[in-house]
Order: structure tokens, then C-alpha cells, then sequence
């Protein structure tokens, strides 16, 4: 059983940027993702990528302000946040796809972290 923490969440002024991580407690040949859940909201996509980090998939929504990337070595995925604004705020998930299904579909994931909180003030 694959375990995922997140950190790296916090408070941020609208323009600031933030780097979450996640940390599996195992390494995965699987693609990753990160997905968002707004309060009142279901949870979305928001980035994926590759094994091999060669594919990276994006939600338009933060397409050219947000970047994923893995470091295979350390078991880490990243977000980096860049350019954030008040719609960004959300708790901010990372998961590994379990099944072939499509990258943006989170039931496609079967491991989950618990969450990191990210606020973006106006």
C-alpha cells in the first residue's frame, strides 16, 4: 500500500507563488497527478505527468502558470505555482493513476494524499 504526503500548501497573496510536494512512501513507475477541491466544489484536475516526466498534462485553467515535475530518485512529485490568484484556493491533492484510464479522470487514480490547503488572498 503506496502512501502519499503533501506539503509545501499555505497562505499567499494573489501574484505570489507556492511549490507543493508530495512524497510516496514507495517508488511508482505509475503517472501522477494533482487534483483540487474547491469548498462546495467536486475535486478537478489540475496536472499530470509521466513516468518518465517526457508527457505533462495541464487543466487550462493554470496552463502557463503551474508546473508538475517528479524527481524519481527522492519519490517526489512537485507543483509548482506560479501567477496565483483567488481561484486557485483549494485543497490541493496528489495521486498516483492506478488504471488506464484518462489522466484527468480521478477515478482513475487509486492512491490519494491527505491534502495540503492553498489560500490565495486578493
Amino acid at each position: 500500500q503506496v502512501q502519499l504526503v503533501e506539503s509545501g500548501g499555505g497562505l499567499v497573496q494573489a501574484g505570489g507563488s507556492l511549490r507543493l510536494s508530495c512524497t510516496a512512501s514507495q517508488r511508482t513507475y505509475n503517472l501522477m497527478g494533482w487534483f483540487r477541491q474547491a469548498p462546495g466544489k467536486e475535486r478537478v484536475f489540475v496536472a499530470a505527468i509521466s513516468s518518465s516526466s517526457v508527457s505533462r498534462y495541464y487543466a487550462d485553467s493554470v496552463k502557463g502558470r503551474f508546473t508538475v515535475s517528479r524527481d524519481n530518485a527522492k519519490n517526489t512529485l512537485y507543483l509548482q505555482m506560479n501567477s496565483l490568484k483567488p481561484e486557485d484556493t483549494a485543497v490541493y491533492y496528489c495521486a498516483i493513476r492506478q488504471y488506464g484510464g484518462t489522466y484527468y479522470s480521478s477515478d482513475q487514480y487509486g492512491y490519494w494524499g491527505q491534502g495540503t490547503q492553498v489560500t490565495v488572498s486578493s
